[in-house]
């Protein structure tokens, strides 16, 4: 898969701006501040329905204006499709796939994107949160539908949770709250998959993480990947060691973890048991990396996590590579860490790189080159293609009038129609399934 065209209105940093992208290796290249990583992100949210950089989508949207629009022209092979996502500051987003209005939880089905991103150490070194929200992203990438499960599982627990504080100021204890039982067993429904869901992740990354681990540093650290889950008595958000490792269904450890923990959770107004507490141990060396592991090491781990995910979702996907963008990142590495990245990433249908200083990236990236001056993006194309020429006019930072709408769409694009998408789409998903 490739983003052939990227349109943005009022996102961030930008009134408007349109971007074309190539097959191969993209750079944008600019000081910092001036929007790259806000393009990146864009294409980023069609295929996780999130930011690597915010938890919620309020942010994203530029200042004054209530909503934003991120629209992308992708091509699968000879098959084009347009995805479009209305992100509202309050409210639920809205989504049209070839202009005509979908769920927004059906954009993963079409875009495939792995970010590599200096917030990518967090993920080796930051709490469980950061660990879970790369894993569950991932999980929507690869099974769009966990999205839907995901965010219902959030809505069971936030009521949940009401209801346990509603309980603690009214000073009731132990079985006095009955009305708890249904929200468990919903909370147990959901829970269940998600765990399920995320140990076979795990279990899948395994090999492919050991792998790009010993092409990044060059060495066999043996890296591991584990779950530490809470419905078997582990609580990373407390600080809680795993326990011995015990086999057993995990609806009825989940059951058992919320019986055991009613008083306590009473008492907190807290649900304490949950994937919502869960973390994914990483282990070099057979020691965490988190407290353990150098900074070259967790860099590694870090590159190693995303190169593993791309290798997956290029393996199952029957639509082709996903995109792979690199955020900034080569300025974070060593020169053997940015050559070695440079030659495992080169190979792919396509690759967006940002960077500040053009020399920090390697030659075998350094094709279609962007530059992004003052909201302004300039198009500069190899010598050998061409000409230079200009993109995004109006697209100055504080310039246009943003009143574009979300339905706007010119033309159906060409190749095949979105039921031929679907189709393949909706192949990849039995796959996974």
């Amino acid at each position: 898969m490739i983003v052939e065209h990227l349109s943005l209105v009022d996102f961030r940093n930008y009134a408007t701006a349109d971007l074309a992208l190539h097959r191969g290796p993209n750079v944008l290249v600019g000081r910092n501040g001036q929007g790259k990583t806000n393009l990146a992100e864009a294409v980023v949210f069609l295929a996780t329905l999130g930011s690597h950089r915010v938890s919620s989508d309020a942010p994203m949207v530029r200042d004054g204006q209530e909503y934003a629009i991120i629209r992308a022209r992708l091509a699968h092979g000879e098959r084009r499709v347009l995805v479009e996502v209305q992100l509202n500051k309050q409210g639920s987003n809205k989504a049209r796939i070839n202009g005509s209005p979908s769920k927004a939880n059906e954009l993963p089905r079409y875009a495939h994107v792995v970010l590599f991103a200096p917030e990518d150490l967090q993920i080796v070194r930051g709490d469980p949160s950061a660990r879970r929200r790369f894993v569950d992203q991932l999980l929507i990438q690869r099974t769009p539908r966990m999205s839907s499960v995901l965010a219902d599982y959030d809505r069971v627990l936030k009521q949940r949770n009401a209801l346990l504080k509603s309980a603690r100021a009214r000073g009731i204890k132990g079985e006095g709250l009955s009305t708890l039982d249904v929200w468990d067993d919903k909370l147990v429904a959901l829970g269940s998959e998600i765990i399920a869901a995320r140990q076979r992740l795990a279990a899948d990354l395994q090999r492919p993480v050991a792998d790009a681990y010993a092409s990044i540093a060059g060495e066999d650290h043996s890296p591991q990947l584990d779950w530490a889950l809470s419905v078997r008595g582990a609580d990373p958000e407390d600080g809680v060691d795993a326990p011995a490792e015990t086999s057993g269904d995990i609806a009825e450890m989940f059951h058992a973890a919320l019986r055991e923990k009613r008083s306590n959770e009473l008492e907190r107004g807290l649900t304490l048991t949950g994937p919502h507490r869960d973390d994914l141990i990483l282990r070099v060396r057979s020691l965490p990396v988190k407290g353990y592991a150098s900074h070259g090491e967790s860099w590694s781990i870090a590159l190693a996590l995303r190169l593993a995910s791309a290798e997956l979702l290029r393996s199952e996907s029957p639509a082709g590579d996903p995109v792979l963008i690199l955020d900034d990142v080569f300025a974070e590495l060593d020169a053997d860490r940015r050559q070695r990245l440079a030659a495992l990433t080169a190979g792919y249908e396509q690759v967006v790189v940002t960077a500040a200083v053009e020399e920090d990236i390697p030659a075998v990236l350094h094709a279609h080159v962007v530059r992004i001056t003052a909201g302004t993006i300039s198009d500069e194309r190899d010598p050998s293609t061409g000409s230079g020429t200009q993109v995004g006019a109006g697209s100055e930072v504080q310039g246009g009038s943003g009143s574009e709408t979300p339905g706007a769409v010119d033309s159906e694009p060409d190749g095949a129609t979105v039921s031929e998408v679907q189709g393949t789409v909706e192949q990849e998903e039995a796959t996974h399934d």
